[in-house]
């Protein structure tokens, strides 16, 4: 099966389907080169994807990635990225090994293609001129035979005619051996160009053009040979980053395998716990009993039932108002139902520990004391673990001086050791600064270890050592006048109202009786005091106040031994008592 001589009357046919091919193979360069496009569109995207849903650094978002379910997200989206990157590998691949091969092969065919038809053309024009040639030898040999039968027949008709002379004969005679041999000669060039025509004819369809042809039947099939040879490799190319893709997949699969549930509970028990302990049973107050109370001669009754703020209390009439506050139950007093207090416990927010920190609006303790103590307590230990990496950090660098300040004594042509000795002074000031900070944030730690109700055998031994180097200090915020108890109870009992953390101060405060009312004040408003140190209070109600507002908004007030506290000075309407000591006069 050959074109040469199956085909060998179809040049322009052939002409026209190797120009086919050829569009065919750049249309298979365009298709690969698109589906480049569509992979690296579709890794973009999927690489936009897996960063739009990552965690922001430094972020609350970046907290919640703790639990198990989000690290197999996080995982997820990674192996997401590794995938795109899988499809740029097959859109790299492509376009190296299919589209610039092709793009190259098909000039090299071009090239070829117009080579083998520029020959096929020539043979062409050769062949035609060969026959152009045989054609005029063929038509001057008619003409000349047919001048030669002509002559010969004018001169035997001269020859014939008596009248004619001659001399007219002979020079008809003459003239027809001239057309004779004319005829003779154009045969013998007719006969010889014919030979070389079928000669060239016979070269030009069984030489030249199966030459041309075959040449260009192998160039077609070597095109279509290199289209197969492409769809492989297309295909090989998806195949090669198939195991890959898989492994991003197992990796998604594996995942979603280390989701423990369990674990994110125990994660959830660890970021929200309070360590406060549950309230405990609320007493039964009995109103069926007659209130006992010790009446002064400045009784408090008759001015709330008068409503005048001309009350009088002497500077030194604490130890008689102290029975009398202690077991009065005013009947304008609202109590608050067990469910209000119930609610009130669940939805409570942790409270503050310094009062101060509250009612200056002050930034966040240094000591965290207004977290919940087993959150105070991470807080504490995350801080004592980044004091210590500060530390390793700079006495690494102080090693490292040591050394080179060695070096520099070994060898004094490079350096100046005394230069070294401000830096290591430095240093050395750090690490001290960092230690006392150390010892600082332990000794917050350990107190509070001390009074969480159940901790680990691990924090029991730290906190152990903790307090043999570093004994519990009270807060000084908490030790200010100004600021309520600090310690940490959600529904405070009556007789733990007022907690001091310090032991050594405990007999002093046990003995010292409370503060003397200076006047009475009657609530404006209704106020929630739901922080520590503060106390709520209804509308009309009226209560005591025990220390006036210092400047800073609040006024302390009691409404009975076990409960006082402070609520905004906005809220109430005070009445100082004149003759109190240290009471002011409002006018």
């Amino acid at each position: 099966m050959s074109w040469g001589t199956e085909l060998w009357d179809q040049f322009d046919n052939l002409e026209k389907h190797t120009q086919w091919g050829i569009d065919t193979l750049e249309k298979c360069i365009k298709f690969v080169k698109e589906r480049t496009e569509i992979e690296l569109s579709y890794a973009k995207q999927l690489r936009n994807l897996s960063k739009k849903y990552q965690p922001k650094k430094n972020s609350k978002e970046e907290e919640e990635y703790k639990y198990t379910s989000c690290k197999a997200f996080i995982s997820t989206l990674n192996e997401m990225n590794d995938y795109a990157g899988q499809h740029e590998v097959i859109s790299e691949n492509m376009a190296s090994q299919i589209i610039v091969d092709l793009a190259r092969y098909v000039q090299e065919l071009k090239q070829e293609r117009k080579s083998n038809f520029h020959d096929g053309r020539k043979a062409q024009q050769h062949i035609e001129t060969c026959w152009k040639q045989l054609e005029s030898s063929k038509r001057r040999f008619e003409r000349d035979c047919k001048e030669a039968d002509r002559a010969q027949q004018y001169f035997e008709k001269m020859d014939a005619d008596i009248n004619v002379t001659k001399a007219d004969v002979e020079k008809a005679r003459q003239q027809a051996q001239i057309r004779h041999q004319m005829a003779e000669d154009s045969k013998a060039d007719y006969s010889s160009i014919l030979q070389k025509f079928n000669h060239e004819q016979h070269e030009y369809y069984h030489t030249h053009i199966p030459n041309i042809f075959q040449k260009i039947q192998e160039m077609e099939e070597r095109r279509i040979v290199r289209i197969g040879e492409s769809m492989k490799t297309y295909a090989e190319v998806d195949r090669q980053v198939i195991p890959i893709i898989g492994k991003c997949l197992d990796g998604i699969v594996k995942a979603a395998e280390s989701i423990d549930q369990k674990n994110d509970s125990q994660l959830v028990i660890e970021a929200y716990k309070s360590g406060f302990e549950p309230p405990g049973d609320i007493e039964f107050e009995d109103y069926t009993q007659p209130m006992k109370r010790t009446v002064s001669d400045n009784s408090l009754s008759n001015s709330r039932g008068e409503g005048k703020p001309d009350l009088k209390f002497g500077g030194k009439s604490k130890g008689k108002l102290w029975p009398f506050i202690k077991k009065n139950k005013s009947p304008k007093q609202q109590k608050e139902p067990l469910s209000h207090r119930f609610n009130e416990f669940m939805t409570s927010k942790p409270k503050i520990h310094c009062f101060r920190s509250l009612k200056r609006g002050g930034a966040t303790p240094e000591d965290f004391s207004n977290l919940p103590p087993e959150q105070r307590r991470k807080k504490l230990q995350q801080k004592v673990d980044e004091l210590s990496k500060e530390i390793q950090k700079e006495m690494d660098q102080r090693d490292a001086i040591t050394k080179m300040k060695d070096v520099y004594l070994k060898n004094p042509q490079m350096g100046d050791p005394a230069s070294l000795d401000h830096k290591l002074a430095e240093v050395s000031q750090n690490i001290e600064k960092l230690r006392l900070e150390t010892q600082k944030f332990e000794a917050w730690l350990a107190e509070v270890e001390g009074r969480l109700p159940a901790r680990s055998e691990q924090a029991r031994r730290q906190s152990g050592l903790y307090d043999s180097q570093n004994p519990p200090t009270v807060n000084n915020c908490a030790q200010d006048r100004e600021s309520p108890d600090g310690s940490y109870t959600e529904e405070q009992s009556q007789e733990s109202e007022v907690k001091v953390l310090a032991t050594d101060f405990d007999d002093e405060f046990d003995d010292e009786e409370p503060l003397p009312a200076i006047g009475t004040c009657k609530a404006l408003y209704t106020f929630e005091g739901q922080n520590e140190g503060t106390i709520s209070v209804v509308e009309g109600e009226t209560l005591y106040v025990i220390e006036e507002d210092k400047g800073d908004g609040w006024t302390r007030i009691r409404r009975n031994e076990d409960e006082e506290g402070y609520v905004p000075t906005s809220y109430v309407e005070v009445y100082l008592d004149k003759n109190a000591k240290g009471a002011k006069t409002y006018i």
